[in-house]
């Protein structure tokens, strides 16, 4: 088994197959929220990250010279920039791709260790980020919406001030700050804000959303 380890045909053979299955099983839950990178990119850079490693490897153990890790330390910084590529902010102030793209950063170094001949870490490291960005997803989500704090978008008719609004939330047990003005919907005839909201008990979010949207003067709102 030691021979896996080397630079042999099986070994290359079967650390680059372990990154395609391993890169693709990241990037499937990715791929199936039609996120900017799906499980192609991630097989890619799983390969990709394999590949330089295994490169690495051979020029120092065939020329013996050279740094061993130091081509995959490029690996480590240089991932950055496809990450940041799949961050956006949205027009209303929402980060989205960061899941995504700490998921390439990990996908990355799950090649390292495959290229590197370091199966264990890399099954392991492997299903664990699988873990996390699969089943823990719906904890996540629940703790997110069942949150004290929230992020909201809310258009007033023009004839209602914001003060008035502001006041009657207030009256409902509920606090708005951070008010920021953004740019309405001409059709609605109506100011448009993003403000951050907090409640005085855990309550789910849609119940909250449901009495805010009853305040009088509220023509549209949504979570961010």
């Amino acid at each position: 088994m030691e021979g896996i380890r080397e630079i042999t045909y099986l070994g290359v053979a079967l650390r680059i197959v372990a990154a395609i299955i391993i890169g693709g099983l990241l990037g499937l839950e990715r791929g199936m929220k039609n996120r900017p990178a799906g499980m192609r990119t991630y097989m890619l850079v799983c390969v990709g990250a394999c590949l330089v490693m295994l490169t690495n490897q051979y020029v120092y153990q065939v020329f013996d010279a050279g740094d061993p890790v130091r081509m995959g330390a490029q690996v480590v910084s240089g991932i950055g920039f496809l990450g940041a590529g799949t961050i956006i902010v949205t027009r209303r102030n929402q980060i989205k791709g960061l899941t995504t793209a700490a998921g390439l950063w990990t996908s990355a170094g799950v090649g390292l260790a495959l290229g590197i001949g370091f199966y264990e870490a890399a099954f392991i490291g492997g299903f664990a980020v699988f873990f996390v960005i699969t089943l823990l997803q719906k904890m996540d989500n629940n703790m997110h919406r069942k949150s004290r704090q929230m992020e909201i978008y809310f258009e007033l008719a023009a004839d209602v001030s914001l003060g008035d609004f502001l006041r009657a939330v207030r009256d409902q047990g509920l606090e708005i700050y951070n008010v920021q003005r953004e740019q309405g919907t001409d059709a609605r005839n109506s100011r448009a804000y993003i403000a951050s909201l907090k409640t005085r008990k855990r309550s789910h979010h849609g119940d909250i959303l449901e009495l805010v949207q009853g305040t009088a003067g509220v023509v549209y709102m949504e979570e961010l």
